[in-house]
C-alpha cells in the first residue's frame, strides 16, 4: 500500500514553469501595447 503514495507527478515544478511562462506573456503584451503607443506620426519639422 505505501507504492501507492509515491506521486506520478511533479506539480511544483510545473506550476513554476507556468508562472514564468504567464510572466514573459504579461512583459511581452505590455512592450507591444508600449510601442503601439509611442508609433505616432511624426510631424515633419
Amino acid at each position: 500500500m505505501n507504492a501507492l503514495n509515491i506521486p506520478l507527478v511533479d506539480w511544483g515544478n510545473g506550476v513554476i514553469m507556468i508562472g514564468v511562462f504567464a510572466l514573459v506573456v504579461v512583459i511581452l503584451v505590455a512592450v507591444t501595447i508600449s510601442f503601439m503607443s509611442q508609433g505616432g506620426k511624426k510631424e515633419d519639422e
